[in-house]
């Protein structure tokens, strides 16, 4: 008579690391009963050398007090986790570390990661070996990451009434995700929590690229800034905005010569600004300030001016680099990328699916992503959505409460519900008992345990 087989009941530890691994910073924290915003940390995800050579790692870099040409150097890059060297430098300083706020022993940890969409088969079998071999956490769970943002109480976004907080973590049945970050912006529509693989659409449009449009225009006309990475972001994310109107606006800031054109500017002087660059000696960091037409003028016959203090100050006027930069994300054709912008890549996403999930989809969007803080970021994007959807759908567009840590708050609300995470979660005997193959296709649901 065949043996029967004893089907053990899986026991994981209590305690869950939710990781949403992104190009720029990583976000981390422990999971709770009743997770919340203040749970999560968030820690640069790269290494930074300065000019004497000295390297500093992850939330090393926060010590830092002059930025000037410092060289960063990133394990993921467009969004994707190809430098394991660099990630397990950064892992180790915070999870490994003792004095670590995120300190924990991997063998009674359960980790929950993210990946960004369309990873590479090859690259998921490196993670995932990492995770299992290098670092041996107990169990272990990977998914794309805007599919975490089902496990809000989605509705809240939309002014509905909050769900039961005693009911257990359910997905949203229906949801678009639009995730723009540094490297890139995707569109992920998701039915019951999981990702519909075909209809999923990336946009290779992200702060990153940004960053380094603003660096080139600014190295142009005013300083060579091409080795000031952290400096030329810092002024993207204080003075750049998405114009309505951008024509209008371009041509404001082309006008000034003529007194016709001066008048016509007077009305508009919120577009040009200075910024005050940053005195790294000093402790002072960059600044925008109104524009001031004639102290740029003698700027221009004396070079640096000082301010009423008597400090002397470099500044740059900016006008249309404010709003030709974010442009990019709804016209990569200005910069010569043959894409679409974020809007008709949404309607080319609604494309993969059956016309009957349209109406689902654009009545529940959501935006997360550092790049949606962008001024004017939101309205661009919900007036041009709503132009291109047909006119019988409902569109309900929505910016997650805090786009950056939206979608580590989801993981960590799935991670809340202990039988969730039971069904979720692989444990490092079944890796090692069945293999990296085996691992692969549970994550991805071709196989059933």
């Amino acid at each position: 008579m065949p043996r029967r087989s004893v089907v053990q009941e899986k026991t994981l530890p209590n305690r869950t690391l939710v990781v949403d691994n992104g190009a720029y910073t990583i976000k981390a924290g422990f999971s709770s009963p009743s997770p919340s915003l203040e749970d999560c940390h968030t820690i640069p995800n790269c290494l930074a050398r300065e000019r004497d050579k000295k390297v500093w790692v992850g939330s090393e870099i926060e010590s830092i007090r002059d930025f000037g040409e410092v060289a960063f150097r990133r394990p993921v890059e467009k969004g994707y986790l190809v430098n394991w060297e660099a990630e397990k430098a950064i892992w180790d300083s915070t999870f490994l570390w003792e004095k670590s706020r995120l300190h924990c022993d991997p063998h009674d940890t359960n980790l929950i990661l993210t990946e960004a969409p369309n990873t590479t088969a090859a690259l998921q079998t490196n993670c995932d070996q990492v995770v299992f071999e290098e670092y041996e956490f107990a169990s272990y769970s990977r998914h794309v990451g805007p599919s975490l943002n089902a496990y809000h109480d989605i509705q809240t976004l939309f002014g509905e009434p909050p769900r039961d907080s005693h009911l257990p973590a359910t997905p949203a049945e229906c949801l678009l995700v639009i995730d723009s970050g540094f490297s890139h912006s995707t569109v992920t529509p998701l039915y019951k929590g999981r990702p519909i693989q075909q209809a999923i659409r990336r946009l290779d449009v992200g702060g990153k690229l940004m960053t380094n449009y603003l660096k080139e225009l600014l190295s142009i006309r005013h300083y060579n800034l091409m080795n000031e990475e952290h400096l030329v972001n810092e002024a993207k994310e204080k003075v750049c905005y998405v114009s309505n109107a951008f024509r209008q606006d371009l041509e404001r800031t082309w006008k000034g010569t003529s007194k016709k054109g001066r008048d016509e500017q007077s009305n508009h002087l919120d577009i040009v600004v200075d910024y005050v660059l940053p005195d790294y000696n000093a402790g002072v960091h960059g600044y925008v300030r109104p524009h001031d037409a004639s102290l740029a003028a003698r700027v221009k016959k004396v070079g640096a001016m000082a301010n009423p203090s008597g400090v002397v100050e470099d500044f740059m006027t900016l006008g249309n680099e404010r709003f030709a930069v974010p442009e990019l994300l709804f016209n990569p054709t200005d910069v010569g990328m043959k894409e679409a912008g974020l809007p008709e890549t949404v309607l080319q996403s609604l494309g993969g699916l059956p016309p009957g999930l349209w109406p689902a989809m654009l009545a529940n969007i959501v935006v997360v992503g550092g790049n949606c803080l962008i001024d004017g970021f939101m309205e661009r994007l919900k007036t041009e959505i709503r132009q291109l959807a047909p006119t019988e759908c409902i569109v309900r567009i929505s910016k997650a409460t805090d786009p950056i840590k939206a979608t580590w708050l989801g993981g960590a609300s799935m991670a809340a519900d202990p039988a969730l995470l039971k069904t979720i979660q692989v444990t490092r005997q079944e890796y090692l008992e069945h293999g990296s193959g085996w691992l692969s296709k549970v994550f991805a649901g071709t196989t059933i345990r």
